[in-house]
């Protein structure tokens, strides 16, 4: 306990940061805005059912993943509860243009063979497209918990091209094109900026086996939480930082709303950058660092309707269902227009102890940027006005619809629904314009969309999604960055590999 980390706010990249660094020995204390740890991880009840906020679906928790063996580590793996998806159904789409659903199975080798079944001129094209999209993961060393010095120079093309053409350098049909794209709402996808990586990254970790949280994601929060405190740690919460007090290039303090001060000897930020240079009064960062990390873009948010269930009336399915209007749109479903809203989406029922036959609960997201909702972009919860409650209601309702032609009589089965627009993502996970995936990385301009975990601040660094990857996956990888920061290249990796 001889040096102090403080780490600005409690969402997933905070709370595996500090747990890393508390069991390294360093006291670690999480200042949190929010009454409930978790970012993404939140979990809220509403008319007696809990909805989780963020982190529906799960990557790299199966057995020999990535995520798993970090939570082994930590020593929380065994108390988190976890069901993996069916392995003949990790995902299923359907089309309203032809009325097709694909039901994709778990394994390189499975969904594979269930493409070439229903594609077979493609046959050459799926196998050496599959072969490629491992072999690039294989480039991203930490990605498999491998240490190494990753050099960008030291990659293949095909690491920075566009994914979707990636895509169409190995397939020609226009429906497999989409099919193969389907995941791309999974890490904000944009056709020709998003980099094959990370397209190649957040599939084959999903391919490789995906699951969900019983009751809810909160409880892998909380039980980081548990990591930090049984080390000497400290959670604070409903105190936001509302000053980071920077003299001759180092944080000096940070100051908290209820006026209290906390002084260590790293500090470490998961908010999102624009919100961390709020707190520094613009005087404790060059003018033109902070005005090249304002200009990366933002990934698109979401429009998400939750639903209670009356009981024993929609069947549970244990995996995740996306809806798509038509093909050839997967890279445009956050382009808004009132009249064709939604023209997808991504639903699931997430289980309960003791999951039945019956599902109780189900979330919908559709993709959506922010800017159908900056007129209101100057209000806070609860104060939206009529126009707002009127308006997100009549969205709503037009997903209910929707989802009533895909299965009829789906809304005699409600009991209760409501909805969360991309306000509300911003305002109680404090991200601008509610992005899901924080920054956008553009392939066509990568060293704008780069983030790095050091800052122009000495004892000040970067964890959370704006840096590197994003996601159940992606967010751990980097604090294990963070954290190796502070206590050696190496150090924690070594830990997490020679773990039984």
């Amino acid at each position: 306990m001889s040096k102090t980390v403080i780490i600005l706010g409690g969402g997933m990249g905070g709370l595996f940061t500090g747990a890393f660094l508390s069991k390294e020995g360093y006291r670690v204390i999480v200042l949190e805005k929010n009454r409930t740890i978790g970012g993404g991880l939140q979990c809220f009840k509403r008319n007696g059912t809990y909805f989780e906020t963020g982190m529906h679906i799960l990557g790299g928790f199966t057995s020999g993943g990535s995520v798993n063996r970090i939570c082994n580590y930590l020593g929380i793996l065994d108390q988190l509860k976890i069901k993996d998806t069916d392995i003949e159904a990790i995902d299923s789409i359907t089309y309203g243009e032809d009325g097709a659903c694909y039901t994709l199975p778990r394994g390189k080798k499975a969904f594979t063979d269930y493409l070439i079944h229903l594609f077979p001129k493609e046959e050459n094209g799926i196998s050496q497209y599959m072969d490629a999209l491992y072999a690039i993961s294989q480039e991203v060393d930490l990605f498999y918990l491998r240490c190494s010095n990753n050099n960008y120079l030291a990659h293949s093309d095909e690491f920075f091209m566009p994914a979707d053409a990636f895509i169409a350098k190995y397939v020609s049909d226009r429906k497999l094109r989409d099919i193969l794209a389907y995941m791309s709402p999974m890490y904000g996808g944009i056709a020709g900026h998003t980099p094959t990586y990370i397209h190649a990254l957040i599939n084959v970790l999903y391919i490789n086996g995906s699951s969900q949280f019983i009751d809810g994601s909160q409880q892998l929060a909380d039980n980081l939480a548990n990591v930090i405190k049984s080390n000497g740690g400290d959670i604070i919460v409903g105190d936001a930082v509302e000053y980071v007090e920077i003299v001759d290039r180092m944080v000096k303090r940070v100051v908290t709303k209820n006026n209290l001060s906390y002084t260590g000897d790293w500090f470490i930020s998961d908010l999102h950058p624009s919100t961390l240079f709020s707190l520094t009064k613009d005087t404790g960062f060059p003018r033109h660092y902070m005005n090249r990390i304002k200009s990366i873009p933002n990934s698109y948010s979401a429009f998400s309707v939750y639903i209670k269930f009356k009981p024993e009336t929609q069947p549970y399915v244990n995996h995740p269902r996306y809806f798509q209007e038509c093909y050839g749109s997967v890279w445009k479903l956050s382009e808004f227009n009132e009249e064709t809203f939604p023209q997808g989406f991504m639903y699931i029922t997430p289980p309960t102890i003791n999951q039945g036959f019956w599902a109780n609960r189900m979330i919908v997201n559709c993709l959506m940027s922010f800017e159908p909702f900056r007129k209101w972009e100057h209000t806070s919860v609860g104060h939206r006005g009529i126009d707002y409650e009127q308006w997100k209601d009549k969205l709503k309702n037009k997903v209910l619809d929707k989802l009533e032609k895909i299965h009829p009589g789906f809304k005699s089965s409600i009991d209760t629904s409501f909805a969360s627009t991309p306000l509300t993502i911003r305002d109680y996970f404090g991200v601008k314009e509610g992005s899901l995936y924080g920054h956008s990385c553009d392939c066509q301009n990568l060293l704008l969309s780069q983030m790095p975990i050091a800052t122009k601040v000495k004892n000040l660094l970067l964890t959370g999604q704006n840096v590197n990857l994003h996601g159940i996956c992606g967010v751990p990888l980097t604090a294990i960055e963070t954290a190796e920061a502070i206590v050696g290249h190496g150090v924690i990796l070594d830990k997490i590999n020679n773990c039984k």
